[in-house]
């Protein structure tokens, strides 16, 4: 049993929750691209989610919940475990002594009702519900795991104690230690946490007495779990047994990787061993390999500086630099360039330190340096292997500089990152690495400055400047030259003033404890005219080569994180923290 187009049709005409002229529209365009008319109708936005489960449901003749803001029992809640009810998009939310209820998107899965219905044989009752429903009922098996995963490293923990009190271990003890199930258990669990917290870090630090394990969400550091002391060489033995490290080796640092698939999902980790007081640190940078679906614009590009970083990637020779600290998302920046330029009539070859994802039709190469395979010695190679684009993970020296710029002379688009602070701020990096000015002006088509904050969740609190907090922004900015761009951009309206605009704050709420969810980037991009190739040819400062930009149009990263703020998407707070660290 299912709704029928016509029966939809007929609902949605009486219901008025459609106007008739849309609806007409909307079925033509359904029969053409042969597209499904309930689907169509929300994805143009002529009928909410909401409102149109609600329709269904009253036509199906099935009760409609809806359970954002509903708090389920956990045991009731794990009596269907997370990867069924992620795959099959159904939970459940309450149960009697002989039924339960469940919420699902598609009420008329039979093959998931019978598998649940076989597994804990009860009657199930179903219910139809939205995306964001499942979306929050989802986030509560989150906080019900961090519970658990914490009983099971405090149980798991104790057993390791008896193990590893024996002072000085010697490989072969380390590698035994390693293999034992509580330590194994250990480590899968810390791992399958960062994971599921979404986590780009695993911190493992000997601390006195304790083993503090700290994870990276959001570009913040947040402590996770204290360990027993006596447990650290164990963890680190078994980490090292992952990433193919030598368990003997505790005086130099030690660099390896490793894989796992956690619920369909395929994670690098990249290793980083440090010997420290009191014995070794660790730190996991965690790479999902299987993430699709990144755009320019979702990584925050948009308008003006959108259309400059496509202009830029349409020229077929010429240089596009990303600048910014480490962990800014820059080679996040190139790789979606790149996945954008990955066309079969091109060939795009990379030299990268190392590689973070792997894309398909691209030839990735990793620079080795104890053996003497350079950014330098690779790019050489590179360019003999017949590329129309190549991508140089980093320019750290004047022979890479060099060479890069001789590629983009010789008809080749190259990518690469700088470690700047500002756009402007590349042009006398690369003078300073020796680089002809003359060279920089011919190649250097675009410059992208970045940084990433933190995103708010739909529960921030909107709020207005105050004089006091205005004049501090004034101090900072010109607010005459930003508030033209936010109506330019028509995030306000015309007639809005300062004091009219609103600005958003941090509310904790089911999404996120601190009123933060994922990062978005801020950028500032420097096009390369004419008058700005003058100013390289003078060798000027990186001072005047921005006031020129901005004269010319250019938003600062600061500018353009208080547009971001005005749009809700982060807080004023955070644009300060990151520009100003």
């Amino acid at each position: 049993m299912r709704v029928e187009p016509r029966q939809l049709k007929a609902f949605l005409e009486d219901s008025g929750l459609v106007s008739a002229e849309d609806l007409i529209k909307a079925e033509k365009k359904s029969e053409q691209t042969n597209q499904d008319l309930s689907e169509l109708l929300v994805k143009e936005g002529k009928i909410s989610e909401d409102d149109l489960r609600q329709l269904q449901a009253y036509i199906l003749g099935i009760p409609f919940v809806n359970l954002e803001k509903e708090k389920i029992d956990l045991d009731v809640l794990s009596l269907i475990p997370e990867p069924i009810a992620r795959s099959y998009n159904i939970v459940a939310f309450r149960r009697t002594p002989d039924s339960i209820e469940v919420a699902m998107l598609d009420p008329q899965d039979l093959k998931a009702i019978d598998f649940i219905k076989k597994k804990l044989d009860l009657r199930i009752l179903p219910r139809l519900t939205t995306q964001d429903s499942i979306k929050s009922v989802l986030l509560q098996y989150r906080k019900s795991l961090e519970a658990e995963f914490g009983e099971i490293i405090k149980k798991e923990s104790t057993h390791v104690k008896t193990i590893s009190q024996k002072g000085d271990v010697k490989a072969e003890d380390l590698k035994k230690m390693a293999e034992e199930l509580p330590v194994v258990k250990i480590v899968d669990t810390l791992i399958q946490h960062a994971v599921i917290q979404r986590a780009s870090d695993i911190h493992i630090e000997p601390v006195e007495k304790e083993v503090l394990v700290r994870y990276r969400i959001d570009g913040i550091l947040r402590d996770a779990m204290d360990l027993p002391g006596t447990i650290s060489d164990a963890i680190v033995a078994r980490i090292k047994i992952l990433a193919k490290l030598r368990l003997d080796e505790k005086r130099l640092p030690q660099d390896g990787r490793f894989r796992i698939e956690l619920q369909g999902e395929k994670v690098s980790f990249r290793v980083s061993v440090l010997p420290v007081y009191g014995g070794e640190k660790v730190v996991m940078r965690l790479l999902r390999e299987n993430v699709k679906g990144f755009s320019l614009e979702t990584l925050g590009f948009f308008g003006e500086k959108l259309e400059l970083v496509h202009d830029a990637i349409k020229k077929p020779y010429g240089m596009i630099l990303a600048t910014g600290p480490t962990g800014c998302g820059k080679t996040t920046t190139l790789y979606t360039v790149l996945d954008i330029l990955n066309t079969p009539e091109v060939n795009i070859s990379t030299i990268e330190d190392p590689i973070e994802y792997q894309i398909p039709r691209i030839n990735q190469t990793q620079v080795k340096p104890d053996i003497g395979f350079t950014f330098a010695s690779g790019l050489r190679s590179l360019v003999r292997q017949d590329p129309d684009i190549i991508m140089v993970g980093e320019i750290r020296d004047g022979e890479t500089a060099s060479l890069a710029v001789n590629a983009a002379l010789t008809g080749h688009l190259v990518l690469s990152t700088l470690h700047t602070n500002s756009a402007a701020g590349a042009v006398p990096r690369l003078l300073d690495m020796k680089v002809e000015p003359f060279l920089l002006a011919s190649t250097i088509n675009i410059v992208i400055a970045q940084r990433l904050v933190r995103r708010l969740t739909a529960s921030m609190k909107s709020y207005k400047l105050d004089k006091k907090a205005l004049e501090e922004l004034k101090q900072e900015v010109d607010m005459e030259r930003v508030l033209k761009a936010l109506k330019d951009l028509k995030i306000v309206k015309p007639e809005q003033t300062w004091q009219d605009i609103s600005f958003y704050k941090p509310q904790a709420g089911e999404e996120s404890s601190d009123g933060y969810k994922g990062r978005i980037g801020i950028h500032e991009i420097l096009p390369v005219t004419e008058t700005i190739k003058e100013l390289i040819m003078k060798n000027v400062t990186s001072d005047d080569i921005e006031k020129q930009a901005k004269s010319e149009g250019m938003l600062t990263m600061f500018e353009d994180g208080i547009i971001k703020a005005a749009q809700g998407l982060t807080s004023l707070e955070e644009i300060f923290r990151v520009t100003r660290e």
